[in-house]
């Protein structure tokens, strides 16, 4: 992109918890894919409440909740390390005011991790990382796919038959001029047009590929919102600390980062040993279907159900110091909530609003949905489910953390009343942690009436539902029409619910009927495991090595504490590929400005840098150590 293109001539350039566990399910331990894709067919490992695992949230001024994940499958043999170096072996020291206490084996620290056979190729790439005009170039090259605006809208037409589709082009052409070397070097697959494989052959065939993803679409800018941009959504503009625009954080940073990884290793020579792929989907933000379904189906015929050795792809609660400057928790994803929208559709007799009934259809719907806010899911706080690991492990080490949750943390290990209390007081202390702890019901749409003068004949509202980790969308069905079912019985309304009469009222005064709104329902997703020698261990490896070589690194130590995400990736199309699957973007919490999908959407230019340290090390490390 020319300069005038890219806001870069406004600025003078030169100037958590880890518990490392197989599966709580056998099946979960033993096959490595169980799993179809979502909304294909998809069949279920029986009863979730037995899948109680690795959840929590660090709380942020604008963050998600999220939720930790672990179980008591080992005694703790590490501790978290200091020092600037990081180095796997590097002497431990305590972790900032607060000493294990005697539970602190719930939460083993891995060591940092970095490669030994490519030390040399990775000090020299950390030279090439830190120089000014590498990174001047790689702010520029985030900045020129910013500008391009490959919005991703719900009501999309196919690839072919919808025009908007188009501006995919434009962004691969880019791509391919900014990123030559990647392109020419690696085979590319275009899937259904606009999605981008790219496959790094290694020298070892026996060795199971390692796939990272990223998406190439943005969320709409709302118009009437563009002059509330501090700089217009799509100009990238670059002011010196930080790149403006819609993407810049979710998630062309990580698209760049990645393709800038893969080039430097490229230009030093690197020959992997370890296959690698990467997945580039175009349509995330909407549904992922035409992306990263096309996508999946593509790489499930070319490597084969189980083929892939892990999935990493966007997501995670970076990672920051939430519970005081001392030590750094860093957070990935290793799991999903799982996705339901309920239709609630109401018809009723009409006829002129000058003889009205006692109530109308409106009328009717509205004690449902005041009935279904009135009850909702319960929470839940398990020994060794998610929640409640991760809520050990910060008591452990979280220097800033309130006195009365670290007692019930600890008193919990045994005595129910406290685990109750626990569970109360987490919701109390930490108002989002209520999301983390139940399924989430949210009335987002409703719909009805035609004329002032005339009774409604139709109504209907859409709940949108975030299904916890231990439920199912069996459940949350059930859970749904047992609300229902006695309002309807009260008003005298006939219900229908997924296809199935339901007993209730003699139908007189009207029908309901309850559905999946949009045929999107998805079950909770597969956890990954967490064992000594799962692949989740080289991740969270990687993760510490990069913060404790990072420049300015003071910290006492890094936590690495996994979470539960609330919102769903791509990665829902990838069950088949591997069980081993995280979601994590290697950003300080503070280098992301206003979070996404909103106005003043910025990463902090030198904070992103930190990305490609990261993607480098992870690659190199899973070459040598998975």
């Amino acid at each position: 992109m020319s300069s005038e293109k890219s806001g870069f001539e406004h600025h003078d350039l030169k100037d958590a918890y880890i518990l490392p566990l197989t599966a709580s399910s056998p099946e979960l331990a033993t096959n490595p894919v169980l799993y179809e894709r979502p909304n294909l067919n998809y069949r279920s490992l029986g009863p979730r409440n037995k899948l109680f695992q690795r959840l929590f949230l660090l709380v942020s001024a604008l963050c998600v909740a999220y939720i930790g994940y672990g179980s008591l499958s080992r005694p703790c043999t590490t501790s978290i390390h200091g020092g600037k170096q990081g180095t796997t072996g590097s002497t431990a020291k305590p972790l900032g005011p607060v000493p294990p206490s005697e539970h602190s084996d719930v939460c083993p620290q891995p060591k940092a991790l970095r490669p030994s056979k490519h030390a040399a190729l990775e000090a020299q790439l950390e030279r090439v990382y830190a120089g000014e005009t590498y990174r001047l170039q790689a702010y520029k090259a985030l900045s020129g796919a910013v500008q391009i605006p490959t919005e991703s809208y719900d009501d999309l037409g196919p690839v072919g038959e919808d025009s908007r589709w188009e501006i995919f082009a434009q962004l691969h052409e880019y791509l391919e001029e900014t990123f030559p070397r990647v392109f020419e070097t690696l085979n590319v697959t275009k899937v259904n047009t606009y999605g981008i494989v790219l496959h790094w052959q290694g020298s070892e065939e026996s060795a199971l590929p390692v796939l990272m993803a990223a998406h190439q679409d943005v969320v709409p800018v709302e118009p009437a919102t563009a002059d509330e941009w501090v700089h217009p959504p799509y100009s990238g503009f670059y002011d010196g600390e930080w790149i403006w625009g819609r993407g810049s954080g979710d998630d062309k940073s990580d698209l760049i980062a990645g393709l800038h990884a893969i080039d430097a290793l490229l230009e030093q020579g690197f020959q992997p040993e370890r296959t690698f792929v990467w997945a580039y989907g175009f349509d995330e933000e909407s549904s992922g279907r035409q992306g990263a379904g096309s996508i999946a189906v593509y790489l499930e015929e070319t490597y084969g159900l189980g083929g892939i050795a892990l999935v990493l792809d966007e997501g995670g609660g970076a990672y920051g110091t939430p519970y005081g400057e001392d030590v750094i928790f860093a957070v990935p994803s290793l799991s999903e909530k799982g996705y339901l929208d309920v239709k609630i559709e109401i018809t009723a007799q009409g006829g002129h609003s000058s003889v009205p009934p006692k109530h109308t259809a409106i009328g009717l719907l509205s004690a449902l949905v005041v009935e279904i806010e009135s009850n909702p899911h319960e929470a839940a706080l398990i020994r060794g489910g998610g929640p409640y690991n991760y809520t050990q492990c910060t008591a452990v080490y979280a220097p800033e953390y309130p006195e009365r949750l670290r007692r019930l943390a600890r008193d919990s290990v045994e005595s129910d009343g406290a685990l109750e209390e626990l569970r109360d007081a987490l919701m109390e202390e930490f108002p989002r942690f209520e999301a983390v702890l139940r399924t989430t019901q949210a009335v987002d749409l409703v719909q009805g009436g035609v004329k002032v003068n005339a009774l409604p004949e139709k109504v209907s509202a859409v709940v949108n539902h975030r299904i916890a980790e231990h439920s199912s969308v069996a459940e949350l069905k059930e859970h749904f029409i047992d609300v229902v079912v006695p309002v309807a019985t009260h008003f005298n309304l006939s219900v229908e619910a997924y296809g199935q009469n339901v007993s209730a009222g003699s139908g007189k005064g009207g029908h309901v009927i309850l559905s999946d709104a949009f045929g999107t329902g998805l079950e909770p997703s597969p956890v990954t495991p967490m064992g000594e020698n799962d692949p989740y261990q080289v991740l969270a490896g990687t993760i510490k090595a990069t913060i404790e070589t990072a420049e300015g690194y003071d910290a006492s130590g890094v936590v690495v504490a996994p979470l539960l995400q609330l919102g769903n990736t791509d990665t829902r199309y990838y069950w088949n590929l591997t069980r081993n699957i995280i979601r994590y973007k290697h950003l300080r919490d503070i280098d992301r400005f206003n979070g996404a999908h909103t106005v003043n959407e910025a990463v902090r230019a030198t904070g992103w840098i930190e990305s490609i340290r990261f993607l480098t090390k992870f690659i190199l490390n899973c070459d040598e150590h998975l």
